[in-house]
């Protein structure tokens, strides 16, 4: 209990975790700009291109914002206190070490599933109002159907979060985490959605964006990701990016030298 009201108050002091939090929270902005925007070239369009105009979920769109975001708040978490040598103090407070790896990570989650939340649902009500009954009405869907892939979204910002702070603790670097970190939104999907079959969807099912989509069993048709997983096995894989590296790099922290 300690270790975790200890972890609280450290990210709490850090004028940078506001402004990481304030950052993802602008995924809202974003989203408003970008349905102001296409609401706008929908409505001065003729009447034919209308018919087959279609929108991808703007949600989801600026999702990789709080992803990102949160993903570099855990990697500071741990890297901050090598950089600054307070990691030494730390582990001879807290000697069986463990104990900061679990305690940051409940943090990070819990400020991450709140950010995530609050951006996704944010975003999603803003388009909505927005949006309206444009493009085929894909903002209609009644919000109790849109509710289960809303809260799956939520839970890859904590997902990015945890594998940020395991990341870090098994590299011990700030740019190794935030580059791979980053791969994993960008450059990993596009090299997926460019293999042969059937390896894109094989790589694409179990690539973090393709998980919501197969959890609450919505097509991913149209996208880079594939849909092989059952909702089990994507619950499954998603739990498995937010704990293995987290994992792995408590047990890391046991075996080094701080």
């Amino acid at each position: 209990m300690n270790a975790l009201s200890s972890e609280w108050l450290k990210i709490r002091s850090v004028r940078s975790s506001y402004l990481i939090a304030g950052l993802s929270l602008c995924g809202i902005l974003l989203g408003l700009g970008l349905a102001w925007m296409t609401a706008d070239m929908y409505d001065r369009a003729a009447p034919a291109q209308k018919t087959g105009a279609r929108l991808a979920a703007l949600e989801e769109v600026v999702l990789i914002v709080p992803q990102l975001c949160m993903g570099i708040m855990g990697v500071l978490a741990m890297t901050s206190e090598y950089t600054t040598g307070l990691v030494r103090t730390t582990l001879a407070i807290v000697p069986k070490r463990w104990p900061v790896i679990a305690a940051k990570s409940a943090v990070i989650g819990v400020v991450s599933l709140l950010t995530g939340s609050l951006a996704t649902f944010g975003t999603y009500f803003v388009c909505r109002s927005i949006i309206g009954d444009r493009f085929a009405g894909i903002y209609l869907v009644p919000f109790a159907d849109k509710l289960p892939l809303l809260i799956a979204f939520s839970l890859t910002v904590p997902t990015f979060g945890l594998l940020g702070l395991g990341l870090a603790a098994i590299l011990r670097s700030t740019s190794g985490p935030i580059v791979l970190l980053v791969s994993l939104v960008y450059v990993i999907p596009i090299i997926a959605g460019n293999l042969p079959q059937p390896w894109s969807d094989r790589l694409g099912s179990v690539m973090i964006g393709a998980l919501p989509r197969e959890i609450t069993g919505v097509s991913t048709i149209d996208t880079v990701y594939g849909s092989l997983l059952s909702p089990a096995a994507a619950v499954a894989v998603l739990v498995g990016y937010s704990l293995l590296p987290v994992v792995i790099g408590a047990w890391l922290l046991r075996q080094r030298d701080a």
